[in-house]
């Protein structure tokens, strides 16, 4: 039987989370793509692990590390057909993300990646450097996870001009003004959010807007073949929110919202421009009833009108949304020996 081999680069919350998924699935894939897939390496903060026959337990806490195989000694040691690349997000270096990333489409292998610094620093070098060596970049679980915010673009609204695209990108900040507006404190609402494995790391990334403005940058340069650096997106946040704005929103029956927008300008070359603001929209309007810890996204087309999607957040989501871009690679027969 063919098989495909696959490596993770980051294994905390969300690359353990492939890991479980991808091992759940091996009996789908080998019943419907006739694939035998084998995870053959991991990589951590203190190295990594690497079998060519598979991983016994990758799991397992206890097992050796061994510490000279980062980057791209790690990607020649694993030989993976495919690497998922799921460490932290350095929006400013591109962090340890981006030479994973090079180093895999360099050596043959297609990228998924879930992390979202290289891509704000790089996407369209790691874009040539897929087509120089004949691989695919996949990139659902960095703009957004679960919500199909890339395949709206690529697939759903294939053929048509894609004139805006905004939505509620990040799930945190949407859970903190949805409790401030129940009333409850920005610290007890943004300490709940991390208590359930929400926020970011350093939180700051979520409520200053800047987890939205880098989806936005991702999505305009990928979606819309725009060449936007993140500190050309005008950028809000939620930090400044006084109780007498929410109150105000109360009594006006306004609900607000910090959303990352796309837009093609009309005419002349088409110019496309981004942008994270904090908007109060009507009961109404489809985002007002986007509650607590879910995200949403719309677009406006010239064929189809206008494709609203829903979504919610969690590790196991984001698992999904990048195995959904293995199984996509597994539909089209481009993985697989």
């Amino acid at each position: 039987m063919p098989r495909c081999d696959v490596a993770i680069s980051g294994f905390g919350q969300i690359g353990r989370a492939v890991a479980e998924l991808l091992a759940a699935r091996r009996a789908r894939y080998r019943e419907r793509y006739g694939v035998e897939v084998r995870l053959v390496g991991i990589s951590r903060s203190r190295g990594a692990r690497v079998d060519r026959e598979g991983l016994r337990d990758p799991l397992a806490a206890d097992a050796p590390l061994d510490a000279s195989l980062t980057g791209e000694a790690f990607v020649a040691a694993a030989r993976p057909d495919v690497l998922i690349e799921a460490g932290p997000t350095d929006y400013l270096s591109g962090g340890a993300a981006l030479g994973y990333l090079r180093a895999a489409l360099a050596a043959g292998a297609h990228g998924i990646a879930i992390s979202k610094g290289a891509l704000v620093l790089d996407y369209p070098g790691l874009r040539a450097l897929a087509d120089a060596n004949g691989v695919e970049l996949k990139i659902s679980g960095a703009t957004s996870a679960a919500l199909p915010t890339i395949d709206l673009l690529d697939y759903n609204a294939a053929g048509c001009e894609v004139r805006v695209m905004e939505g509620i990108f990040t799930a945190t900040t949407n859970y903190v003004l949805d409790r401030m507006m129940a009333g409850i404190a920005f610290a007890d609402a943004l300490a709940e959010a991390q208590r359930a494995g929400m926020a970011e790391p350093d939180p700051r990334f979520d409520v200053e807007g800047w987890d939205t403005a880098c989806k936005v940058c991702i999505l305009a340069n990928a979606g819309f073949g725009a060449r936007l650096a993140l500190d050309e997106i005008a950028r809000e946040g939620i930090a400044p929110i006084e109780a007498g704005q929410l109150a105000r929103w109360r009594a006006a029956g306004r609900v607000p919202k910090l959303v990352g927008r796309i837009e093609r300008r009309a005419g002349g070359e088409g110019r496309v421009e981004a942008s994270v603001r904090l908007i109060t929209y009507e009961a109404a309007h489809p985002f007002a009833g986007i509650g607590a810890g879910m995200k949403a996204v719309r677009i406006e087309t010239d064929a189809m009108g206008e494709l609203v999607a829903i979504g919610r957040t969690s590790p196991l989501a984001t698992a999904a949304a990048a195995l959904k871009d293995f199984e996509h690679l597994l539909m089209r027969g481009v993985v697989g020996r």
